[in-house]
């Protein structure tokens, strides 16, 4: 499986972080967009898993297929660079700045929506064959899902926010895990099994995704669901993102870093900075 120790892959948690920073506008919008079109499209397919066989588990363990796809085809997740991008920041590598990394964090966040949106709105109309009729029993499905974790946080008042908070925390938890697993094998079979697990387990767990509630919740205020828009923003996305930096960050950037920076291999003082190899 060509496993490589923690020292080894926290140095490229560092060295990607970098190279995500000075990525030109461009790659960057067009890495995210892939990247929140793939991981809609798994979403979709694990909710039609799980409506036609009555199993959630089946949906879970099949979901973390978008997510291998993506990050094997080297797209990006801004619950992903939530955890790499500050990495090259702290380790002062040359030329990054809290503006760079801001900068990333901001043209991700536009692709992953765009992308999303694109998906939800292509499954819309599948879900009622051109908006011609109701949404079907996936779309229904899909709908209620909204409004169950909109509204129906907004029930609980300032429990229902911390517990949202705490579901984002979690959720990126163990997706920045399946990030780092990406890069602790030097073999695809190894990439996909490190990734898989942590990814099957925050769906199944129906942790809150910054990106897959990006597709979940506008598919919803598409196919007629009871929340509006302002409910999404305030009872879900935001919240969500903030709890996704905090627990990615917090629980596997920092907690990496910390423990096995200091042992990890010399960067090699002559190898060109990343700086100096952005794009225009």
């Amino acid at each position: 499986m060509a496993y490589l120790a923690p020292s080894e892959f926290v140095t490229k948690m560092v060295d990607a972080g970098e190279s995500k920073i000075f990525m030109s506008t461009r790659d960057t919008v067009i890495r995210a967009y892939m990247a929140g079109a793939i991981l809609s499209l798994a979403a979709a397919f694990a909710v039609t898993v799980n409506v036609q066989t009555g199993v959630p588990i089946v949906g879970a363990a099949l979901f973390p297929v978008g997510f291998c796809m993506l990050y094997l085809l080297g797209f990006d997740l801004l619950t992903g660079v939530f955890v790499l991008a500050p990495l090259a920041l702290i380790d002062k590598r040359p030329g990054v700045t809290l503006g760079g990394v801001l900068r990333n964090w901001g043209l991700v966040f536009v692709g992953n929506f765009l992308g999303a949106f694109t998906v939800a709105v292509m499954m819309a109309i599948v879900f009622t064959f051109g908006f011609s009729q109701p949404p079907d029993k996936v779309g229904t499905v899909i709908g209620h899902i909204g409004e169950g974790r909109t509204v129906g946080y907004a029930a609980h008042g300032a429990s229902g926010m911390l517990t949202l908070f705490i579901r984002g925390v979690l959720c990126n938890w163990m997706v920045s895990a399946g990030v780092v697993g990406a890069m602790i094998s030097t073999t695809v079979s190894g990439k996909v099994i490190a990734m898989w697990m942590p990814i099957m387990l925050f769906f199944f767990m129906t942790f809150e995704h910054s990106i897959v509630n990006m597709f979940l919740f506008p598919s919803g205020l598409l196919l007629g669901a009871k929340f509006t828009i302002m409910d999404y923003l305030i009872w879900n996305e935001i919240p969500t993102v903030i709890g996704n930096l905090v627990g990615g960050l917090a629980f596997t950037g920092l907690t990496l870093y910390a423990t096995h920076i200091k042992t990890a291999p010399k960067r090699d003082a002559s190898r060109q900075p990343a700086s100096s190899r952005l794009a225009a």
